[in-house]
């Protein structure tokens, strides 16, 4: 008998990093800790591109700032690093107010009503960030997000012959030296399908499988996209052309990201904005519960209409009983309702 993948009563809140849960960028312990200037490699970063490209090489933007860490390496200033000081560093992530409780807080709001309990639908945090995916490991939020996509490194690269070795040990001296993942403002879009269609889940589901909307396991109607500014367009107009919700956030010390925001709004690229304050009572836990609230009465509106639509009428006597027929005679004596003309 053929059945559905999944029951599509999930509500998705899906989280840029960088300036969205966190004032600024999640690299900035690495920084800290070997006495990098933060300025000076950004700086540095924005300028690779067009002095490769005066050396007739060409870089993708994309990757020049993971490119740039692996030469700091290599320069000896970033030390041995290696992925598990990335996550250590990442426990030293400071995060904007109310988080990472928030999340915990945002869970308890798809199961508020009755219905939503019946219907047993609930919310799942996830993180899709061109940010480090080890440093979001490390962090204090790391415990409350069902998954996280970011930018990855490889350490020890496996040497030509490999597959003719036996099993290769990875030492704790291991370093980072080859980028494994790149997540950028693009391919974000990928792992929203990718959620969409439930591949992180399961992973025989492929992301480029066609799936028909009832057999994807989050639809984009039950999503809502929060980050902080024109960089996550492609995923806005994912999340929004699928009937999800989009929510931008800013800085209320930086006057230029709520001015940005607005753009956006008027643009019709968000649904509404707010500041980055995920404090329970703050205007942007409130949009959140609210909207969420909306999704959450669409799912059961959905679900129980598709039982309506399903379940066939008990079978009943062909003689009505006296109850039933006292029933249809008051019915019939009580006074009309005249109609309005509407």
């Amino acid at each position: 008998m053929p059945t559905t993948l999944f029951t599509q009563n999930t509500v998705a809140c899906i989280w840029d990093f960088d300036k969205t849960l966190i004032p600024g960028y999640m690299q900035a312990p690495l920084f800290q800790r070997h006495g990098v200037g933060e300025a000076a490699f950004w700086a540095e970063t924005n300028a690779l591109v067009e002095n490769y490209r005066r050396r007739g090489y060409r870089l993708s933007g994309e990757i020049s700032y993971l490119n740039h860490i692996l030469t700091y390496v290599l320069a000896g200033k970033f030390g041995r690093l290696n992925n598990r000081l990335l996550r250590e560093y990442g426990g030293e992530i400071a995060f904007y107010p109310g988080l990472p409780e928030f999340f915990d807080l945002a869970k308890t709001y798809a199961g508020e009503k009755p219905l939503y309990q019946k219907h047993e639908i609930a919310l799942e945090h996830y993180v899709v960030s061109t940010g480090l995916a080890e440093m979001i490991r490390g962090s204090a939020i790391a415990p409350y997000v069902e998954d996280i996509w970011g930018c990855e490194f490889i350490e020890s690269p496996l040497q030509p012959g490999f597959m003719s070795q036996g099993e290769i040990e990875l030492g704790d001296d291991a370093v980072i030296a080859q980028i494994g993942m790149v997540i950028d403002n693009t391919t974000k879009t990928r792992a929203l399908f990718e959620i969409n269609k439930g591949t992180n889940k399961n992973p025989d589901i492929d992301v480029n499988s066609y799936l028909r909307p009832e057999d994807r396991r989050i639809p984009f109607q039950n999503m809502i996209y929060i980050a902080d500014g024109p960089s996550d367009i492609p995923s806005f107009s994912v999340v929004k052309g699928g009937g999800g919700r989009c929510y931008g956030v800013y800085n209320p010390d930086h006057s230029g990201e709520f001015e940005q925001n607005d753009r956006l709004l008027q643009a019709g690229r968000i649904h509404g904005y707010g500041p980055a304050d995920y404090t329970a009572t703050s205007s942007t836990a409130r949009w959140l519960r609210l909207h969420i609230h909306a999704i959450c009465d669409r799912i059961v509106a959905d679900r129980e209409a598709a039982v309506a639509a399903k379940a066939s009428r008990p079978p009943r006597h062909l003689t009505e009983s006296p109850e039933e027929e006292a029933a249809k005679l008051r019915a019939k004596q009580a006074p009309q309702q005249a109609s309005l003309g509407i």
